[in-house]
């Protein structure tokens, strides 16, 4: 390797591992882990979308008719803000399913996080389900539709086994 390639390298590095991963991203990381359904959303208040699907009641009913679902709401381009109150004013922070969190990341530039839990993150509202370290299913780009997710959840906790079902050959 040539000596001008060098520090080139060095500094690559040097950028990857400051990154890292937040408090909020290895919590994530280890309640994904669980054998129970876990679903991450990946949110900020001032997000029009996600202010829509607050607005709508579907987190709050969902969040109700689930309690044996984990729910991990993380703000994310929030300079840090975990969007708590917000969360307060549908009545989902105080649900016994539910955490919340924050990335400590800007909002904007070069420093915004553009991955989460080894993901790609470009849009929020992003939402993900989770069972037993698994990911079942990926909405990667705005408002959810709750029955859609309802049904995502119910068919997260089957086992997904083809066995006995005949052959196509």
């Amino acid at each position: 390797m040539s000596l001008v390639r060098f520090p080139i390298l060095i500094a690559m590095v040097a950028t990857a591992s400051l990154r890292g991963e937040s408090p909020a991203e290895q919590k994530v990381l280890d309640a994904i882990k669980a054998p129970d359904l876990t679903v991450v959303h990946l949110w900020a208040p001032w997000c029009s979308n996600c202010q829509a699907e607050l607005k709508s009641g579907g987190w709050t009913k969902i969040v109700r008719e689930n309690p044996n679902v984990k729910f991990w709401f993380v703000s994310v381009w929030n300079d840090g803000q975990d969007g708590q109150a917000m969360l307060k004013k549908f009545e989902i922070a105080d649900q016994p399913n539910v955490t919340i969190l924050a990335d400590p990341g800007p909002r904007r530039g070069e420093s915004k996080i553009k991955q989460f839990a080894g993901l790609p993150l470009s849009w929020i509202p992003t939402t993900l389900i989770y069972k037993g370290g698994d990911l079942r299913y990926a909405l990667n780009y705005g408002e959810v539709r709750f029955p859609v997710l309802q049904q995502f959840l119910e068919d997260s906790q089957s086992e997904w086994s083809h066995k006995g079902e005949s052959s196509s050959e």
